[in-house]
């Protein structure tokens, strides 16, 4: 009788440490699924807590308006003028004459449209 009982033991064996395999990973995952939901609790209510990040807006920047045109008449060349150096000279001679006193506005004016040709 003692060989019928071994293999009924054995089975009885395996079998109980089958169960209480089978019950500690059962167990090990509800625990660790109870974890994970009480760790995503806490993080929404953190999250909950904490104040919405501020938005940006992109700052509005102005190019300055472009400074005016600057229009410079060209410098009378005494080539295009017809003039030539030494009339160039005593125009400013004139002009110096005029400048300190010398020269009435009216002698100022001829002397120079004697010179001009005009």
């Amino acid at each position: 009788m003692l060989r019928r009982r071994r293999p009924l033991l054995r089975a009885a064996a395996v079998g109980g440490v089958a169960y209480a395999a089978g019950h500690h990973v059962a167990t090990k995952s509800a625990e660790q699924q109870y974890t994970d939901e009480q760790q995503n609790a806490q993080i929404a209510d953190m999250q909950q807590q904490q104040p919405p990040p501020p938005t940006y807006q992109q700052p509005v920047y102005q190019q300055p308006a472009p400074p005016p045109p600057v229009y410079q008449q060209p410098a009378p060349s005494a080539k295009s003028t017809g003039l030539t150096d030494e009339d160039i000279a005593q125009l400013k001679q004139l002009g110096s004459l005029h400048e300190s006193g010398i020269l009435t506005d009216a002698e100022f004016e001829a002397a120079k449209q004697k010179i001009l040709g005009i």
